[in-house]
């Protein structure tokens, strides 16, 4: 039998960590908060899935090294720009012979490193034992055990049918695939795209607009993961398209509804006031952007919304700077 390491406690890591439960895995998830571990030990997680009864197969610690105990999977659910400072700090407890699963969706500020590299850099996992988890995945959804696909993309396939076994959950169909490039930055780029969607609907901008932004927005995500390697068809598929219609369009997406703050006004830190949290789309946009830059992929929607979060312009100037540039083919 599977056991697993769940490194997160939060909303993603919490539903994927039940997922993983009603497969038949039994799962110890870390947390850094007392009363957050202590609250998923009494069979609930209040803070982030309220709605979620935990099963039995669920406990949670606070000590990286009980995590991971005995475990055959261990999956990284921490926010992508703390996850180098976290495996520098107890990646030595990761066991050796683990599969070692990725859910985050970021390109690391600085080095713009995907997560899968970072997880290699800074833990010394070999690739081949790692593997990408992403689709059309709202945690809340899924709590409530709604059905959703997946994709579990690693550039060993046994691995990637591995990790699919242990989470394919009678509501959760994964699917793999070995490209792990292109599954990476489609998860990464298409919260920045839903930051741009939000601030359209915040802006009382309706279906056509919004449709536009995620289909021009998809041109740019492709671009850049092919110029990284990454394969054309994955953006087609549920990593890419599907992943960008969820994220884009759900009330229930935190970058959704960042955005929609933002076109109606608010600042960034006035938005992170009010919620409480910040998207992951406002933390990697300057790295996604950087990255395109050291590739020479044109991201224009990506570019505007990092104006906006690092230089403060408005969404109405983010929307006339891109109807005011030069027409071209649709294609290009």
């Amino acid at each position: 039998m599977t056991t697993a390491a769940v490194y997160g406690t939060g909303s993603w890591g919490t539903a994927f960590a039940a997922v993983l439960a009603d497969a038949g895995t039994d799962c110890t998830m870390w947390g850094r908060r007392d009363e957050v571990v202590d609250a998923i030990n009494a069979g609930r997680n209040d803070e982030y899935l309220p709605e979620l009864p935990l099963s039995p197969r669920i406990r949670a610690t606070t000590d990286p090294e009980e995590a991971a105990a005995g475990a055959d999977l261990v999956v990284l659910a921490v926010p992508s720009q703390t996850l180098r400072a976290n495996l520098e700090s107890w990646g030595s407890a990761l066991p050796q012979h683990a599969d070692v699963v990725s859910l985050m969706k970021g390109v690391e500020l600085g080095t713009t490193k995907r997560m899968s590299e970072v997880i290699t850099d800074a833990a010394g996992v070999d690739p081949s034992r790692i593997a990408v988890v992403s689709g059309p995945n709202l945690a809340r959804e899924i709590a409530v055990k709604q059905p959703a696909a997946s994709v579990v993309a690693s550039s060993d396939e046994s691995a990637a049918q591995r990790v699919a076994d242990a989470c394919h959950a009678p509501y959760f169909r994964p699917y793999t695939g070995t490209d792990v490039i292109g599954t990476e930055i489609a998860g990464a780029t298409k919260n920045v795209i839903a930051l741009a969607v939000g601030m359209a609907e915040g802006l009382g901008m309706g279906d056509n607009s919004k449709a536009s932004i995620i289909t021009r927005g998809l041109a740019e995500t492709m671009r850049l993961g092919t110029a990284l390697g990454g394969e054309a068809v994955t953006f087609a598929g549920l990593a890419g398209v599907g992943d960008l219609i969820a994220t884009c369009m759900s009330p229930l997406s935190r970058n959704h509804s960042f955005g929609v703050r933002l076109g109606q006004g608010m600042s960034v830190d006035e938005v992170v006031a009010v919620t409480k949290q910040t998207a992951e789309g406002v933390k990697s946009a300057t790295s996604i952007l950087d990255l395109s830059h050291r590739h020479g992929v044109d991201v224009p929607i990506i570019e505007q919304v990092n104006a906006m979060i690092t230089e403060g312009r408005s969404a109405q100037e983010v929307v006339e700077t891109l109807l005011s540039r030069p027409r071209k083919s649709e294609t290009d």
